[in-house]
């Protein structure tokens, strides 16, 4: 991969900042135009060009802003119903690589957490960032013969979330037609969760106690972390030797049975937090794993965290029981309690929803019910995919006034599909009844 040219700034006022959007948004009204001209021209000129340009330029914007707004390109990247693929394609790179932040602004934010250069701390540290993402970028250091990675956090990350969630609202509302009840209901947890993840002081807490607690869950590894060299805007931990999953995945060398182990290692991580814990590490994508040589899975963020309240934990679980499309009165007050249906619903409007989401849990929760799921089965996320997008055109979701769903089930929900898409992919058979309280 060539190496990326680094940024030497990053615009962290609101004027800044929202200029950057204004100069999208031009842009992506001339990518419009020049379709729309090539379409009076040509009527079978189809949008592919349009999402690609678009999704360029969002990317590239996106990624000088970093952050928030990043960070929600990367969050959509992961909906295989959302977006077109272009948009898929472009935003995933979050996951991996941004342009890096120039060595200058990594010595300032050393000097202002500590004092001191980051070579006046460590026996060696690199000057070129070996990752850099949507929050921040991890460098190789040494201390001691030990090799450490440091993440370092960008400038303004945390100052700048609310108004950067306020200026992507419509480009979501108008490019991925969403329902504007729905973003006003959830984007206040997405508001909590990014918050959380420009804090690393909690996440340094986060990481020792999951990581600990977790520890015995066979087929997992964790980095040591380090308090001394952490603070607000710095993480350090151990450096986890091996490649990400991602880049893992595409290069197709797993054999069937370690895709098996590293799938039911996954599986058993996220089940033991959502069951036990009732704490879970929300941000399932390939980049946040890490295959070690012994083809362990290594976890090496513990940014986003979704704390589970212990009464939405009993109900929503409750759409995985196996009973659940059976038992009629037990399904409604389930669905009223989780907003997928409401009192003062028309009879129209309550049928569509109770048959849709009906739908969608029998899809979802398919794996509970049978002690073992084979993920590599391809009928199933084609039905999966294939639904998905037929919701995604719904006049009935697009012009709802009420959100459908709660807040505290975005994070499960997305965690959920982040765990199936990887699962499929490392084409693995699941105990389903692993780590599993219904």
């Amino acid at each position: 991969m060539a190496k990326q040219k680094e940024q030497t700034s990053i615009p962290t006022t609101k004027v800044q900042r929202a200029s950057k959007f204004i100069s999208t948004g031009a842009k992506i009204g001339t990518n419009y135009l020049k379709h729309y001209s090539k379409k009076l021209v040509n009527p079978d000129q189809t949008k592919d060009e349009l999402h690609a340009n678009n999704a360029v330029d969002i990317y590239n914007s996106l990624s000088q802003l970093k952050g928030s707004a990043l960070k929600v390109a990367q969050m959509l990247s992961m909906d295989k119903n959302l977006l077109p693929t272009a948009y898929q394609n472009q935003f995933a790179m979050a996951q991996y690589s941004a342009p890096p932040l120039s060595y200058p602004l990594v010595v300032r934010t050393f000097e202002k957490a500590f004092g001191k250069r980051p070579n006046e701390i460590f026996d060696a540290f690199s000057t070129s960032a070996s990752n850099a993402a949507s929050i921040g970028q991890v460098h190789q250091a040494t201390y001691k013969g030990k090799k450490l990675a440091v993440k370092i956090q960008y400038p303004g990350v945390g100052d700048s979330v609310k108004s950067d969630l306020a200026m992507v609202k419509p480009i979501a509302l108008r490019m991925f037609k969403l329902n504007v009840s729905e973003y006003n209901e959830f984007i206040g947890e997405v508001e909590s969760r990014l918050l959380e993840e420009a804090n690393y002081e909690l996440e340094l807490q986060r990481s020792i106690d999951l990581s600990t607690l977790c520890k015995d869950i066979p087929n997992l590894f964790f980095p040591t972390y380090y308090p001394e060299f952490s603070s607000s805007r710095i993480l350090t931990m151990d450096w986890v030797e091996g490649q990400p999953l991602g880049e893992i995945l595409k290069q197709k060398v797993l054999t069937a049975e370690e895709g098996q182990k590293l799938g039911q290692a996954l599986w058993d991580f996220y089940h033991f937090q959502m069951h036990t814990l009732h704490s879970l590490h929300a941000d399932p994508h390939p980049g946040n794993f890490i295959i070690t040589p012994d083809r362990k899975l290594g976890i090496i963020d513990f940014g986003c965290v979704k704390v589970i309240p212990t009464t939405f934990h009993k109900t929503y679980f409750q759409l995985l029981h196996p009973d659940i499309l059976q038992n009629e009165e037990k399904k409604l007050r389930v669905f009223k309690e989780l907003r997928f249906i409401y009192d003062d619903d028309t009879d129209e409007d309550k049928h569509f929803f109770i048959q849709t989401f009906s739908k969608l849990v029998e899809l979802l929760g398919r794996p509970f019910r049978t002690p073992r799921f084979d993920f590599s089965d391809s009928e199933y996320f084609r039905q999966l995919y294939q639904f998905g997008e037929e919701i995604g055109k719904m006049k009935e979701f697009r012009e709802s006034k009420k959100a459908r769903g709660v807040k505290d089930a975005l994070y499960i929900n997305r965690t959920y599909y982040g765990l199936y898409n990887l699962l499929n992919e490392l084409k693995a058979s699941i105990d389903t009844t692993s780590y599993v309280k219904l």
